[in-house]
This record gives C-alpha cells, structure tokens and sequence, in this order.
C-alpha cells in the first residue's frame, strides 16, 4: 500500500485506446499472477464481481430477449447480470448433492431463445461442469462461471472458472481473499477477453483501435480496479493455497465427526475436486433428527459462545430465498415500469410461480444448515467444540422433542435455554 501511495499512481487506468487502456503496473501484475498460476490464458480485473457477470454477460453477446439459465440459489447479481443487457434469466433447478445446477432441470429449460447458462459453484464446490458442457456444445450455448465462492478450486482436476467460456471470481470483504471490494474474470477466448476488457473502460471509445467490427454491447463503463486494490490483491493471493488448505483440514475433520450421524447429511467431495469451504453445508432431515430446523439450529448455538460476527455463528438456514419469489420476478419489473425485458419476446409469458423449483424450495424451507466457521482463524479445537455441541444436542433430542410437542413453537427458547443451563 505504502509502495503504491508514494508512486502517486492511485489508478493506472485511461478511458481510451493506448498504454494506460489495461490498467496501470499493479494491476497488469495482479492479472497476470491469477492466470499464471492457474493456467487461464486471460484474466481481467474488475471492481466486483457483480459488475464482473454484467461485463461477462455482454461479452458473450446477450442481447435483448435472449434467455440464460440460472441458479434460483445464489446472490441476487448471478441472475440480475443478465437483465442488464435485455436477457431472461430462466431458473432451473438445484443438484440435491451439490446445491448446484441440476443437468437434467437445465435441459429441460432450454429453447430456441436460449442463449446460454449461468452457472454458480455455490458453497465453493464445483457443479458438474462436464454434463453442463455436453449440454451447452449440443445446443450451442455459451457459458459463464460464478465462482464467487470457490477461487482456486479444481472439478475433475481442471480448475474452475475457463471450464466454460468465461468465469469469475470475487475480492469482496467475506471471500477467502479480498481487497475491499473487487473481482476478476477469466477466459481462455481472446476475443471474450477483448470484450470484457472494453466494456470494463469505456469501450465505446476504443472500438475502432482494437479493430472490434461488432459493436453490441459495446457501451462501456467504470469497472476498473485500482492500482491499490491490485496491490493488496497481489499480497492477498499469495496466500489462498494456505487458506484453502486451512479450510479443507477443519472441513474434513468436521466430515468425520458428521458422518453417520442420522438425519445430518454431508457433502461427498468426488475424486480430482476440491472444496473451499465458502461455507460447510448440512442437510438437515426433519423426520429423522425428530425437531424442527429452526429449533436444532438454536440448541446447538446455545452450547456455544455467543457470536460476536456473522462468520463465528455456528448454524444459519435456508441461504438466501429463491430468487425467482423475490418481487422483481413476481411483479416482472425490472427495466422501466413497462416489463421490459420480461416483455420483449410478444408472445411468451414468463412466470416464476412458487414451486418453480423444488429441490431449491425444498433446501430453503426445511433441510438446508450452512455454518460459516471452517475458516481461517479457527482451530481443530473449535470445531471439536462445535461437533461436540451437535452430539449433544442429538443425544438429547428426545427431550428437545417433548418440548416442541407440548410446549409449541412459542416456547422454544425455552426449551434451548434449558439446554444451554443443563437443565434437562
């Protein structure tokens, strides 16, 4: 940071074709470092990743109309990206397994309005990108890689992010890495990178330098990443493979002590694949554990301490809801007040109903349990103290049980609290 600040050079960036059009030396640097490391032939900075998938989004040519299958788990930028530019996000559905986008669901969203998939490698676990692939090539389809959550991680031995055609990575304040805020994109297509690179710096100004005769979605804009985010970024990679190794310690020692615990079920990792661990994911059975989610999540917080921040809380539920409830899908309004894009395709109606998706309804509802606590600054010895909560709480679980059945769920606190003063 120091070195940067005494350079007097704060961005390197220059909204026009020539030397300063890719940024300055820190980020050139930074770019190059990514792609070297993991083998990707182009890597693009940006300042978030959620402007990183509009960028991506308008380089493989979106245009309005056009439909992208899209996760209905994720942050609400893996599916808006596409509205930027006129698209139609179409939602399929989730692989029970991997909380990722079922093969089968995105080839029975496809028609001749299709235009590509959105896939997101949710938790920090890779979808299964080789059936996603055959998919695509068979109906000509591009396809983009949200790995916010998963840098660095590999599916079937080849990393994620240029297994489609574009991908990329977030730099925000909770990833593995980050440098405030920020991201990267990655594409081993030259002509894909070009685009992301113009539209990312007022490309409408540099059309013609760099020999570009398509002009659709060349309207650029602000998405630089400064000299200073790229410096700390540099610092900051150097120690991915270290937390990832932290990550997948705790996240395996926690695999043992879950596994064969009934109604609890863990993430198998395949072979060749790796996990960051953004977040642990439990599937959570109702029937077999005998108490509801909400309830076995509060018991177990009440063995431990009292969080102080989001990332040392021990259970959250549900992730986020199913993007397609949210009112923007509801009330198909995004771009105007006329329905545009939802609109442009005279003709087709687009609903997104609730049990559009339900394996993501389902997850949301009742069965999904993500813990933030595999993480750096966290030991061996917290997470056995976190297994130990969960043991406990299971053998004690046919006293929770006649709590809830007699008491309601108006008093479930008591019954956590009771828990938590030995009480039962």
């Amino acid at each position: 940071m120091l070195r940067v600040l005494d350079s007097d050079v704060l961005s390197g960036f220059i909204g026009a074709a020539g030397k300063f059009f890719n940024g300055g030396k820190e980020v050139v640097e930074f770019e190059g470092l990514w792609a070297k490391t993991y083998g990707f032939k182009n890597a693009v900075s940006v300042n978030s990743l959620t402007t990183g998938l509009q960028v991506a989004v308008g380089a493989v040519g979106i245009e309005p109309g056009d439909e992208v299958i899209c996760s209905p788990y994720s942050m609400s930028a893996s599916a808006t990206a596409v509205l930027f530019y006129g698209g139609i996000p179409i939602f399929a559905d989730l692989d029970l397994h991997r909380f990722t986008l079922d093969p089968r669901s995105i080839e029975r969203c496809i028609t001749p309005r299709t235009k590509a998939i959105l896939v997101v490698h949710l938790f920090g676990y890779p979808a299964d990108m080789d059936p996603i692939m055959e998919i695509a090539a068979k109906h000509g389809l591009r396809v983009i890689e949200d790995a916010a959550q998963a840098p660095g991680i590999y599916y079937k031995s080849r990393p994620v992010g240029t297994i489609g055609d574009v991908g990329g990575f977030s730099l925000n304040f909770h990833k593995h890495i980050h440098t405030g805020e920020g991201g990267l994109l990655v594409t081993n297509n030259d002509d894909i990178a070009l685009r992301c690179r113009l539209i990312r710096n007022h490309g409408e100004n540099a059309t013609e330098a760099y020999g570009v005769e398509d002009l659709s979605n060349m309207i650029g804009s602000n998405y630089r990443f400064t000299e200073l985010q790229a410096a700390i970024g540099i610092e900051q990679f150097k120690k991915l493979n270290g937390f990832l190794s932290h990550r997948a310690d705790l996240g395996r020692y926690l695999d043992r002590r879950l596994l064969g615990i009934p109604g609890l079920g863990i993430q198998h990792i395949e072979s060749g694949s790796t996990h960051s661990y953004y977040m642990y994911p439990v599937r959570f059975n109702e029937e077999i554990v005998g108490i509801p989610r909400s309830l076995f999540l509060r018991a177990v917080a009440a063995e431990l301490p009292k969080p102080r921040f989001w990332d040392t809380t021990p259970f959250a539920e549900g992730y986020v809801r199913p993007l397609y409830l949210n009112p923007l899908y509801q009330k198909k309004i995004a771009i105007g007040k006329k329905g545009f894009p939802f609109n442009f395709n005279c003709g087709v109606t687009y609903d997104y109903p609730k049990g559009l998706c339900p394996v993501t309804e389902r997850l949301y509802e009742k069965e999904l349990l993500l813990s933030p606590l595999v993480r750096e600054g966290m030991s061996i010895e917290d997470i056995k103290d976190f297994a130990d909560a969960i043991e406990k709480v299971i053998e004690r679980i046919h006293e929770l049980k006649k709590w809830s059945d007699s008491a309601g769920t108006e008093t479930m606190y008591d019954a956590v609290k009771a828990i938590n003063e030995n009480v039962l």
